[in-house]
């Protein structure tokens, strides 16, 4: 098989794990590139989503499998971006993975979920290991979308209490706590450092305990104007003025 360098690549592929002259990939790889009607010949891309990507040519399709042949010349490793951490609220399931979906398309470097008080009374609310599942596959979709390099990494859904718990233990970088009432994050994101937390409330926003724990351990607010805004939208927002400064 020649490669074609004057073709541009028709699909991108994600492909976790080490390379070598060929990749095989699953029969999801394999039913997405017959539904785009691709054919052998074609020349993809591949992502690793641990920074790794490159282009290749499409050598097999059949039904349960695709065989892609990397072209060695091609593969490029990407720098990993600054941390920016998103401690996204458990809260309503098509939101949550509206969020998860745009995190990855914002370079968000981890996806935290959090279970608030208000998050016990949303129905259906985004939690559980099929949940989880649901999310990885959006953010692998995702990443693929957008040509991404790098996919973030993934914790379980914890209690606040367990959250500031295990953040307790970490150092330096800035945590921000999206809240009405805080500082214009467009005017501060010059004078935080990396890695940066963001958190926010879900449906309903936090109670006063909740923000009363996170300004306990530290954390600073931040806030996105006057416009009530839904979870999803103002962590799409916060993610993409700080991944503006951060890059």
């Amino acid at each position: 098989m020649v490669e074609r360098a004057d073709r541009a690549p028709v699909s991108t592929f994600y492909a976790p794990g080490a390379w070598t002259e060929r990749v095989e990939l699953d029969e999801d790889a394999a039913h997405h590139a017959s539904v785009k009607r691709m054919v052998v010949g074609d020349v993809v891309r591949l992502t690793s989503g641990d920074g790794r990507r490159a282009t290749g040519t499409m050598l097999e399709l059949g039904k349960r499998r695709l065989v892609i042949s990397v072209d060695a010349d091609s593969l490029e490793a990407q720098v990993l971006p600054s941390r920016v951490e998103l401690w996204a609220p458990v809260g309503d399931r098509e939101r949550m993975l509206l969020l998860a979906e745009k995190a990855v398309e914002l370079g968000a470097s981890s996806w935290a979920p959090v279970i608030y008080r208000r998050s016990r009374s949303v129905t259906p609310r985004g939690e559980g290991e099929p949940f989880q599942q649901k999310v990885r596959l959006r953010q692998v979709n995702a990443l693929e979308q957008c040509g991404g390099a790098w996919l973030p990494t993934s914790i379980a859904e914890r209690t606040l209490n367990d959250a500031l718990g295990a953040d307790a233990n970490s150092s330096g970088g800035s945590r921000l706590l999206l809240d009405a009432d805080g500082e214009s994050l467009g005017s501060i994101v010059a004078t935080i450092d990396s890695p940066v937390r963001i958190a926010l409330g879900p449906e309903g926003g936090l109670d006063e305990a909740e923000r009363a724990q996170f300004l306990r351990a530290g954390w600073r607010t931040a806030s996105l104007g006057a416009n009530v805004l839904r979870f999803e939208t103002a962590g799409i927002a916060a993610l993409a003025i700080i991944r503006s400064h951060f890059r």
